[in-house]
């Protein structure tokens, strides 16, 4: 059971990496669902290449904490507050993020009749807690 959470984490943390790599290539596909947008259809944000690569190396980099903390590479020890709280850490961020910040984003959003809403309703926010989840899970069944 323990190879189970990670291997969980790491491959939907590689989609969602890979998916901003293709984004900021210039790739189009679903990126209208996937911007928060007001009501009247105005996009609140328009993300450039260098953003979704960011995006990308930053699932990169959980895939890699992951990695190290799976003990599935032993390129260089976590430190030691990393390796007993990380798991915690992300756990928190995609809590909040499945919350979210009551307006565009997360479960008790307002604006809930745009393409992005209704997405996040489906799929995104409830990924994020699925994620948190996991985590949490993960860590306390060590």
């Amino acid at each position: 059971m323990t190879v189970f959470f990670p291997l969980v984490l790491v491959f939907i943390f590689a989609g969602i990496a890979l998916i901003h790599v293709y984004w900021g290539v210039g790739g189009k596909w679903g990126a209208d669902a996937v911007i928060p947008a007001t009501v009247d259809g105005k996009k609140l944000m328009a993300p450039r290449s260098f953003e979704c690569f960011a995006v990308a190396f930053a699932f990169l980099a959980l895939i890699g904490f992951v990695f190290l903390k799976a003990q599935w590479i032993s390129l260089f020890a976590l430190p030691h507050w990393l390796n007993a709280n990380g798991l915690v850490l992300i756990s928190f961020v995609f809590f909040l993020r499945a919350i979210g910040e009551f307006k565009y984003v997360g479960f008790f959003k307002k604006v809930k009749s745009t393409l992005f809403a209704r997405m996040d309703t489906r799929f995104y926010s409830p990924l994020c807690a699925f994620i948190a989840l996991v985590c949490l899970l993960w860590n306390y069944w060590e």
